[in-house]
């Protein structure tokens, strides 16, 4: 602040207008130039990453592997006052949970660090103090009280809220009079009337006459700290960020940036904002809504593939929607020209739908299916505990087949260690009465399903289960179908309702369904 104090006192600073444009110093690696492609996330640590944030770093990243560039994630924490703790940690863990890493972050570092815009605060200063040698910028001594009155009056009179430029043309005897009652003045940039036009990558050409419709902004604030345009100009700027991929929302403030590169003799990057992404019904994404947080989605055992899948759906860049992508086929069929204007509309209901896709693709490879065997013990291990029966029944091999046999049937791991599916890993507590209050030929139904688990029909298919079932309902007279399987159902899993009865025995094996049935007839 010291530096910039002796600026805004420096005799011959033009009072007034833009003075002469600083020497054009070309970005390290501008647009248009045949240079690398490098582009960047840039979320504040004021919460944890959700699925809108989400979203954002995917069509950066998915742009950057595309065209074989650098994908960047760089935290924006110059308002210290709404940190979050632990959100800047939870931010880099989640893209790397979802299998899109930045090459370049807080945690990894890069040729182009610090990554966090709070140790970035010199770039800041010196890009301010250069704006104030060309009257680019000026010294704001109007007081927080003064500035809320100025809002609330505009409130008043159904009036949108902007700075009245009060300090914009003091002289630089007012400017050091008053210096020397406020050391630590705010710093605004002049906005000019003639805001230039630029394409756009997604909305086309557009001109936002700033000026026209507000005051000018703060950009350097009285404790040293950058606001978020001068910030992510610097930035990105000094880490040769050669496109800008961000929402929707920053599209009206891109002429203000633009007038900020002008200024500073910057060549802009290529921007492309991103079209918002709502709920179903049209509502934002709000912070509030817990179950939109990633961490929610990774604890309740959703795949990440599910997410990116689910998210490039709802949405456009892509020439057509398909459920069951990978991250590799996002990248190669990613088309930025195909992304339109239209809002994402996200029906969460459906994920469920997605993640079984995804849960059942990773059965079907080997070392994937390992992996799940691995998670899945774990599961059990964690949810049953000292109920286990037995703990052959974490045997990989028979976890393994457990898994194979009801993919079709779940959408998440933890959909096995469910209410539903305890049957699998604990003895159900049921007595004979319960069995004989739904068939009385409880022990002819007992003695023929023991007969077909003893000896080489000890290894029956489903098919093959159930042709035998049948029979042998048809050959009690007075005794439905349904009741025989009913009856087998509570005695294997306690419960009256659930999975075929046929693919419960074969999911607990021979052993296990015969010792289940004699533990009942004793009981």
């Amino acid at each position: 602040m010291a530096v910039l104090l002796r600026t805004l006192l420096q005799p011959g600073r033009p009072p007034g207008g833009w003075g002469r444009s600083l020497g054009r110093r070309e970005a390290s690696l501008g647009p248009g130039s045949g240079a690398a492609v490098r582009v960047r996330f840039a979320p504040s640590p004021t919460g944890f990453l959700h699925l809108g944030g989400l979203r954002t770093a995917l069509y950066n990243y998915l742009f950057a592997k595309k065209h074989g560039g650098s994908f960047i994630l760089r935290l924006e924490d110059t308002d210290q006052t709404r940190l979050v703790p632990g959100a800047a940690d939870n931010i880099e863990d989640m893209l790397e949970w979802a299998g899109i890493p930045p090459d370049e972050s807080p945690h990894r570092g890069g040729p182009r660090g610090p990554y966090l815009q709070s140790q970035r605060l010199e770039l800041y200063a010196q890009a301010t103090e250069a704006l104030l040698k060309t009257g680019a910028a000026y010294p704001c001594f109007c007081s927080s009280q003064r500035l809320e009155l100025l809002k609330k009056e505009a409130l008043r009179n159904h009036q949108t809220p902007r700075y009245d430029n009060r300090c914009r043309n003091l002289s630089q005897k007012q400017v050091a009079e008053k210096l020397a009652k406020d050391p630590r003045p705010a710093i605004r940039f002049r906005l000019q009337e003639e805001a230039p036009a630029f394409e756009d990558l997604v909305y086309g050409w557009n001109r936002h006459e700033v000026a026209s419709v507000e005051g000018d902004p703060v950009i350097l604030k009285s404790d040293g700290f950058p606001t978020y345009h001068l910030a992510c100009v610097v930035d990105d700027h000094h880490m040769g960020i050669s496109h800008v991929l961000r929402g929707s929302e920053w599209l009206v403030s891109t002429s203000k940036h633009l007038l900020l590169y002008r200024a500073l003799g910057w060549p802009p990057p290529h921007f492309a904002h991103l079209p918002l992404l709502l709920n179903r019904d049209g509502s934002k994404l709000s912070k509030r809504q817990g179950d939109i947080f990633l961490e929610s989605f990774a604890a309740a055992g959703f795949l990440p593939d599910a997410l990116l899948d689910i998210i490039t759906n709802c949405g456009s860049g892509f020439a057509e929607n398909q459920m069951g992508r990978t991250l590799p086929e996002l990248v190669a069929q990613f088309d930025l020209t195909r992304i339109t204007c239209h809002s994402a509309l996200l029906d969460l209901e459906k994920l469920p739908e997605f993640n079984r896709l995804h849960l059942r693709r990773l059965v079907s490879d080997e070392t994937q299916r390992r992996q799940l065997v691995e998670k899945l013990q774990l599961l059990v291990e964690e949810a049953f505990g000292s109920q286990l029966p037995d703990r052959a029944v974490l045997d990989p091999a028979n976890v393994e087949r457990i898994l194979l046999l009801r993919q079709g049937h779940i959408c998440r791991l933890q959909d096995l260690v469910s209410p539903a599916h305890s049957f699998l890993w604990t003895r159900p507590a049921v007595g004979r009465t319960q069995l004989d209050a739904i068939s009385e030929q409880v022990d002819v139904i007992a003695k023929h399903v023991l007969s077909l688990l003893e000896g080489p029909g000890a290894s029956l298919t489903q098919d093959v289960l159930n042709a035998e079932l049948k029979k042998l309902s048809e050959g009690l007279p007075g005794t439905k179908y349904s009741h025989v399987m009913k009856l087998l159902r509570v005695a294997l899993s306690g419960h009256p309702q659930g999975p075929p009865v046929a693919e419960m025995m074969v999911s607990l094996g021979p052993k296990e369904v015969r010792e289940r049935i004699q533990k009942v007839l004793s009981s």
